[in-house]
């Protein structure tokens, strides 16, 4: 008797553990936005083989972070990317990623079943003691500054990468953008050389006659990092991680800077960017970082849609307030609203 008593404890107490444990990864898996699978898209015969992506010339290599928060972006990206490529599977994604790696990659291999990616982790431990509060609290999150250690976490192998943030889209063949020459520099982007280049410094900075000096020898323009295509052989042979992180050690010590991630960019490379055509980043689509107003295009032609800026276009159009332009990014959108009977 009693040990069918001491059986019968066990069982109930396993059942009640298995459904504690199963809660608690439906309620972990839940909170991930689900989406629908892309199409299928495929090389034409003009496309050379990839035989082996990691090292293939033919192979084009595009980073991005990805996170929860960002994830509906990142996949409209993504699916841009692929639906304007010429030789879609030619393409090898490398994704950065701080937090739940593991769902976070079941999410886009279910998204994109035939992509080719990887996933690396960044340790956000890194950035920890070197980033000072800015304008906006999405610009201080660590997984903000892993762009800046991408030649540390890419296999030696890659040596070339468009960087890619996740609230743009591209709506021109990336082939044309990975083809670009860098002439020597480091690192490409298109730049705006009429933007007032002191307003992304502080008075201290400016004040600062060592500070100030290291802009004398070059003509600095501004450039958004949000989109560049980087020779990660002269990254690491130039060391510009340690130079990056020089002046962000200066910012912590000093307040130099209010923006984030972009002034070291700025210090280090500005007037030795090779310069891209203003096409492939039309930038600022999410207004500034405080309101996020609605803005126009540039004029000229348009291969990126950039919404850089505090207004997102999934939170403007899930809140029925979207700007005219993010009628273009729904399109890309793949995310699947859930009806409350519907089986995950």
């Amino acid at each position: 008797m009693a040990s069918s008593k001491l059986l019968r404890f066990v069982i109930i107490t396993l059942i009640v553990a298995i459904c504690i444990w199963s809660c608690a990864v439906t309620a972990d898996a839940a909170d991930l936005p689900v989406f629908r699978e892309a199409p299928a898209f495929r090389n034409g015969n003009h496309c050379p083989k990839s035989t082996y992506p990691l090292i293939d010339s033919s192979t084009i290599h595009i980073a991005m972070t990805l996170d929860v928060t960002y994830l509906r972006g990142s996949i409209a990206a993504v699916y841009s990317v692929l639906r304007h490529a010429s030789c879609p599977e030619n393409i090898v994604l490398h994704f950065l990623s701080s937090h739940r790696r593991s769902d976070l990659r079941r999410t886009v291999a279910s998204t994109f079943p035939n992509l080719s990616f990887h996933l690396y982790h960044f340790d956000a431990s890194r950035v920890d003691n070197k980033i000072s509060s800015s304008v906006r609290r999405a610009l201080d999150q660590p997984l903000n500054y892993a762009r800046i250690y991408l030649a540390d976490l890419l296999p030696p192998t890659v040596t070339r990468i468009i960087y890619l943030d996740s609230d743009l889209i591209l709506v021109d063949d990336v082939a044309k953008l990975w083809s670009i020459d860098l002439k020597g520099r480091v690192l490409g982007a298109p730049e705006y050389c009429h933007a007032n280049f002191t307003h992304y410094f502080t008075q201290k900075f400016w004040s600062n006659p060592s500070f100030a000096r290291s802009l004398s020898d070059r003509k600095p323009c501004y450039f958004n990092t949000g989109v560049m295509v980087i020779d990660l052989w002269r990254w690491r042979a130039g060391r510009y991680t340690e130079k990056l992180e020089t002046w962000m050690r200066i910012q912590k010590k000093c307040r130099i800077y209010e923006l984030g991630s972009l002034p070291p960019f700025l210090l280090v490379f500005a007037g030795n960017v090779e310069p891209i055509e203003h096409r492939w980043n039309q930038h600022g689509l999410g207004g500034d970082n405080l309101e996020g107003l609605c803005r126009d295009l540039h004029p000229g032609p348009v291969s990126l849609l950039h919404w850089s800026g505090k207004g997102k276009p999934w939170l403007r159009l899930d809140s029925k307030r979207p700007c005219p332009l993010d009628s273009l990014w729904m399109p890309y959108d793949l995310f699947r609203q859930q009806s409350l009977f519907e089986d995950r």
